[in-house]
C-alpha cells in the first residue's frame, strides 16, 4: 500500500521502519517543527535517511499541508505520536482515510499523558487504540484494541517501552491493512464511559507524604521516568524513582511519621507513609545524575529520623540551639 507517515520521536520512526521493513510504499512523511535546543526528532532523521519526502509544517490546518498530502495520492495515512490538531479536511484526503494509535483503552484515559494515569490511578490494566481522527480529542470510532496488564511493580517506562511501544507498532500494521482491504469494523465511543486527563508534570507529581502507601507508590512508578515524582531536601527539588511498597501487618510496627526515613540500606532507603513504608531505589536532583537513593542521602547528611520537606527547619532549629 502506498501511505503517508505523520507523527514524531521513536514511536513515529518504528512505525516508519515497520511499515518500509515490509515493502510498503512510504510516499511522504509529516512530522512537528523541532523546537530550538531539542534533540532532533528520530522520525525527521529516519526520513532524511531513507531520503523520503519530508514535510514540517508549523501546523496541519493550512492549505498548504492539505495540499502535500493531496498530493501525495496515498492509499492511507498514519498517525503515530501526533500532537498536532489535524482537521477533518486533512485527514478524509487518503483514498482510505487516517488511522491513529493512542496508548489506552479509549474511550478512559483521554488525553497527553494516557499512560501516566492508569499507573497513577492503581488500574491493574491499560491498552492501546487504534482509532479514526476526529476534531474531538481522541474521539472517534475504534478499529482496534489490544490490552495490557499492569503489575504490581511496573512503572511507565515498563509499560510504555516494554509492552504498548512495540504492541502499538504491530496494531498499526495490522489495522492498516484492514482498513485497506475494507475488512475493519468501526466502533463509535461510548460517552458514558469516557474520561479525559490532562498533562501528567510537576504539579500532578508532587509527592504528598501525608497519602497512603498505595497512593504514593502508584504516583512514583506512574511518573517513572517521567516526569519523576518528586518531594524536597533542604528546599531543593529531588525526584524519586523504583520505588516498592512494605505495608505494615499490625499497628505496633508503625515506624515513624509519613516522610520520614526511618531506614538507610546499601542501596535503598525507607520512608514512612500511611500504612507502611514506601521503598525508594534511585533519586535525582534538578542538577544532577540519577544516583541510588542511599548514596543521595548519604550526599545530603540525611539519616534515620530526618523528615524530607522539613530537613531544612531541622537543621536550622539545631544551628539556632
Amino acid at each position: 500500500m502506498r501511505i503517508a507517515i505523520i507523527g514524531q520521536q521513536a514511536f513515529g520512526k518504528s512505525v516508519l521502519d515497520a511499515f518500509l521493513a515490509r515493502g510498503d510504499e512510504v510516499a511522504g512523511v509529516f512530522c512537528a517543527p523541532e523546537k530550538p535546543g531539542t534533540h532532533p526528532d528520530p522520525l525527521r532523521l529516519a526520513a532524511a535517511e531513507h531520503g523520503l519526502r519530508l514535510f514540517q509544517f508549523p501546523n496541519l490546518k493550512s492549505p498548504a499541508a492539505e495540499g502535500a498530502l493531496r498530493a501525495l495520492d496515498v492509499d492511507l495515512a498514519v498517525m503515530a505520536y501526533v500532537l498536532q490538531f489535524a482537521p477533518q479536511a486533512f485527514v478524509n484526503i487518503p483514498r482510505h482515510g487516517t488511522i491513529q494509535y493512542h496508548p489506552s483503552l479509549l474511550p478512559k484515559y483521554r488525553g497527553p499523558s494516557s499512560i501516566n494515569w492508569p499507573l497513577i490511578k492503581g488500574e491493574k490494566e491499560t491498552g492501546l487504540t487504534i482509532f479514526r481522527p476526529t476534531d474531538g480529542l481522541d474521539e472517534g470510532p475504534v478499529i482496534l484494541q489490544k490490552r495490557v496488564a499492569i503489575g504490581p511493580g511496573d512503572t511507565l517506562g515498563s509499560v510504555y517501552f516494554d509492552r504498548l511501544f512495540p504492541l502499538g507498532v504491530e496494531a498499526m500494521l495490522e489495522a492498516a491493512d484492514l482498513v485497506v482491504a475494507g475488512r475493519h469494523i468501526e466502533t463509535v465511543q461510548d460517552e458514558e464511559t469516557a474520561s479525559y486527563e490532562g498533562w501528567c508534570r510537576d504539579a500532578e507529581a508532587k509527592i504528598n507524604w501525608n497519602m497512603h502507601l498505595d497512593f504514593l507508590h502508584d504516583l512514583i512508578r506512574g511518573c517513572d521516568p517521567a516526569p519523576g515524582a518528586w518531594t524536597t531536601v533542604s528546599g531543593e527539588k529531588v525526584r524519586l524513582f523504583e520505588s516498592r511498597k512494605h505495608p505494615v501487618r499490625r499497628f505496633g510496627d508503625v515506624q515513624g511519621k509519613p516522610g520520614t526515613i526511618v531506614a538507610v540500606g546499601d542501596q535503598s532507603i525507607r520512608v514512612a507513609a500511611q500504612g507502611g513504608a514506601i521503598e525508594i531505589a534511585k533519586a535525582r536532583t534538578e542538577v544532577g545524575q540519577k544516583m541510588t537513593a542511599a548514596a543521595f542521602v548519604k550526599s545530603y547528611g540525611l539519616e534515620v529520623g530526618d523528615r524530607l520537606e522539613s530537613v531544612a527547619e531541622r537543621k536550622l532549629a539545631a544551628a539556632a540551639g
